[in-house]
């Protein structure tokens, strides 16, 4: 209603000022005007002022009367943007009604179709041959077989392409697969599209459906660009086009993905993709597997994949009225999964893998491309423009994946035989780091170290945020600084020749991230010092550019990866990259909320904050899974150095391994320690205790409520502390340093961390020396009245960045029944970054 009275406020506004004598400007004064406001937009602007002083053709003017034309003006101008803006979101919402209407008419016949076919099985219960029989023809059906020699014909190329846009469409808009919604992909206002997942079918099949607002020349053109949106796939070679009959393309592919592991090789497939019109004006990209070998550049490369089969797949396209397009989105897989050990094989078999995958992974990568288009905002910075900063991800991903696999066509032997070790160790003689305009060629070449260990009960994203914002648990600052002296100057030394020390302190810098923040692109720098006196002037902070994906705990089916390669300083937008890094990915399912133990933290009763903000015990507590970890960490050497370099880089990744065991053990349910372990649970009102503990213990001791309205039950208290705008920490006084045991969100936000690695940070590492030696003068006061303040000051995050606030509150927590001093609270007021 408000925006329906603003309108018409406009209107009346428009409609009094354009009549009498406001109506009676030349075309010359209305020109005139127009010029002044579109170059002096601002009412208050002096310089519109000043040229309307040294217009002649508005003298006879009165300056009222240009006031209020001016203000008519930018009336009419808001009226016509939030018009276009209605009619924008009016034409969002019919497509989108026009998509759930088709699926809800697809369902309607699914259910039509069960019910039919449950009534004809309980009058066949008895005869077995025919259900056999039935059973055999459908599951036929669901997989044709083409001879290879269809393929050596268009006549014959033609016919499968045609069964294959029929086969897709029916499993498109049709029901010829047992479709059932995504787990954790609820739709809704904010939904990417729909999603579904297969059920009981050959393979594993997803779906998914959305509208985007591109054309649909120019989705057809992204997605037939595979390699472009899809981190697993290597290359896709067109080995053959055949002009079909309709106007429409054939194609013949040859296509191979990477392994995700080391533990399992690589895919390929030899496809038909067939691009046609339909009547009603929608593109179709359709894809199958061709029986037979096919093609493949070589015998010796064809040897380190193995061949899978695509079923009828493809993209549907239609055009929406008002600009914008409806697509679907069908990937139908057989992976092969009796290929790979045992216990890998959920990873081949799962459907919601190759969703998040493949099928999600396409459409909110149009739907990317869609918004920087049209102008939306860029989550960008430093200047880099959304297109370099896909490309610098991209290549981030395809090393880290060209490490994992190790492909003798691109140059890798190994070195320790088979690699039947526990750690790989290969090297690449020919490798060099190009891109567009540089290329760094080594004399020796590239080494790598890889190796795959299995998780029990670990969440990858807990893990991964650990990793990410705790480097100097893992790793070895020495390590970083050879391969960053070694890409920047081509000179090669063995580590520890000119020894560093690293502080401790990393500063992560955003460069841009995913629309829907799954994937974060970052520079990290690491300071460092040298302990050498001739070099203590001399610059030892190192730079990072690294990938971070998969951090949402609630996300079905996705692997988390932190990737990150060294580089310069001021690094240009062809930079050399030698990725490394991690990937964490889930094996089984994971279990329904529903029925899964209840969470161990204070903020399990919230149903606020982002993922991240939630404590690592809410998902590994409810975790009961295992999930398989990959390293891989590439060194450049020169040919003397070889050996030392390869013991050096397998003493590393070992090291490496073993802290990340710890780390997995630290935040595995079953490794938890005693002084670690929560000791609340949501299921007693000792969950809720603290939030009325804190805020009745302020109101005693500060005679004042920390909380502006009055909470009638725990859990508001809860609520309405944790969305506090000023940063409440509470730190337990048990240990000899005071660690703290909660944060609200904003806390969280301040000291740059989560909950699982807020129990790592104790009170004195968050203040700078004249904090600390403010904090620790009102110690004694705090012991006699309870409280105190602590004057404007600096503090520190975890990342090592610098925030300030006006005011510290420090105050005593008191347990409501027994009255003894269960922690201690900190309140920072009006705290910002500087």
């Amino acid at each position: 209603m408000a925006m329906v009275a603003q309108q018409h406020s406009s209107s009346s506004i428009n409609k009094n000022l354009d009549s009498g004598k406001y109506a009676r400007y030349t075309a010359e004064q209305v020109e005139a005007l127009e010029r002044l406001y579109l170059e002096c937009p601002k009412p208050s602007s002096l310089r519109r002022q000043q040229l309307i002083r040294e217009c002649p053709i508005l003298s006879n003017i009165e300056p009222k009367q240009i006031k209020v034309w001016f203000q008519n003006r930018r009336c009419r101008e808001k009226q016509r943007k939030e018009s276009t803006g209605l009619q924008s979101v009016n034409r969002k919402l019919s497509a989108m009604n026009k998509l759930l209407m088709e699926e809800n008419d697809r369902l309607q016949k699914q259910v039509s179709q069960l019910v039919s076919e449950n009534g004809h099985m309980r009058h066949q219960l008895q005869s077995s041959s025919m259900v056999t029989t039935d059973a055999s023809s459908e599951s036929a059906g669901d997989k044709p077989q083409h001879p290879l020699k269809d393929a050596n014909n268009p006549a014959g190329l033609l016919s499968i392409a045609e069964d294959t846009l029929a086969e897709f469409l029916s499993k498109a808009t049709g029901t010829a697969v047992d479709w059932v919604q995504m787990p954790g992909m609820k739709p809704g206002p904010d939904s990417v599209g729909i999603f579904a997942i297969s059920r009981n079918c050959s393979g594993v099949a997803a779906r998914a459906c959305g509208l985007v607002n591109l054309e649909p020349i120019k989705i057809m053109e992204i997605l037939k660009d595979r390699p472009s949106w899809l981190r697993d796939c290597r290359g896709l070679e067109v080995f053959t086009v055949f002009p079909a009959g309709n106007g429409g393309t054939i194609e013949l592919l040859y296509t191979q993905t990477y392994s995700l592991t080391t533990l399992a090789p690589a895919r390929d497939f030899w496809t038909l993709r067939y691009t046609t019109t339909l009547e009603n004006g929608s593109l179709v990209v359709c894809e199958r597997s061709l029986s037979g070998t096919g093609a493949s550049p070589n015998a010796s490369v064809a040897s380190q994949f193995v061949r899978a089969e695509m079923l009828p797949s493809g993209y549907l396209i239609r055009p929406c009225e008002g600009g914008g397009s409806i697509i679907h989105i069908v990937d139908h897989l057989d992976l092969k999964a009796w290929s790979v050990p045992e216990v890998l094989r959920p990873l081949y078999e799962s459907s919601k893998v190759l969703a998040q995958k493949m099928t999600i992974a396409a459409l909110k990568y149009i739907r990317q491309i869609a918004q920087e288009t049209s102008g939306g905002e860029a989550m960008v910075s430093l200047g880099r423009q959304p297109a370099v900063l896909r490309t610098f991800s991209q290549r981030l991903s395809r090393g880290f994946n060209d490490a994992i696999n190790m492909f003798n066509e691109d140059g890798w032997s190994f070195l320790n035989g088979d690699g039947a070790e526990d750690v790989v160790v290969a090297i690449c003689q020919s490798k060099n780091l190009n891109s567009d305009s540089n290329t760094l060629s080594f004399t020796g070449g590239v080494l790598c170290v890889k190796a795959s260990m299995l998780l029990q009960n670990v969440p990858p994203a807990v893990l991964v945020r650990f990793l990410r914002e705790h480097r100097s648990e893992w790793a070895d600052f020495n390590m970083d600084a050879y391969t960053a002296a070694s890409l920047k100057a081509s000179t090669y030394a063995y580590p520890g020749m000119r020894p560093t020390r690293f502080n401790g302190s990393q500063i992560i810098m955003p460069l841009g991230h995913t629309i829907e923040q799954e994937e974060m692109l970052e520079v990290v720098r690491l300071e460092g010092h040298s302990f050498t006196h001739e070099d203590a002037f001399l610059s030892r902070d190192i730079h990072l550019l690294q990938i971070c994906s998969g951090v949402d705990e609630n996300a079905v089916g996705a692997c988390s990866e932190l990737v990150f390669a060294l580089i310069d300083e001021m690094f240009p937008d062809d930079a050399s990259l030698l990725p490394s890094g991690f990937r964490i990915i889930p094996l089984d399912p994971k279990p329904d909320a529903s029925t899964s133990h209840k969470t161990l933290n204070l903020t399990s009763n919230l149903g606020v904050g982002p993922a991240t903000s939630r404590v690592a015990e809410n998902a590994a507590s409810s975790y009961n899974a295992r999930s398989v970890l990959t390293i891989a960490f590439q060194f450049p050497f020169e040919s003397n150095l070889q050996v030392n370099v390869a013991n050096m880089a397998r003493q590393y990744l070992r090291s490496v391994i073993s802290s990340v065991q710890r780390v997995a053990m630290a935040i595995s349910p079953s490794g938890l320690s005693p002084t670690v372990r929560p000791k609340l649970s949501s299921s007693s009102p000792e969950a809720l205790a603290l939030a009325c503990w804190i805020c009745q213990s302020y109101r005693y001791y500060v005679g004042a409520d920390l909380l502006k309205e009055d909470s009638i039950n725990r859990e508001s208290v809860l609520k309405t502390l944790w969305l506090h705008q000023d940063a409440i920490l509470c730190c337990s006084l048990k240990q000899a340093l005071p660690v703290f045991i909660f944060a609200n969100q904003a806390g969280l936000d301040m000291l740059e961390t989560t909950l699982v690695a807020l129990q790592d940070v104790t009170l004195d590492k968050i203040f700078n020396d004249s904090g600390r030696q403010a904090l620790f003068s009102e110690f004694s006061k705090i012991t006699q009245q309870g409280y105190a303040y602590l004057p404007a000051g600096i503090c520190m995050s975890t990342m090592g960045r610098h925030a300030s606030f006006d005011q510290a509150i420090i105050w005593k927590v008191v347990e409501e029944e027994e009255n003894n001093v269960h922690c201690l609270a900190l309140s920072f007021v009006n705290w910002s970054f500087m």
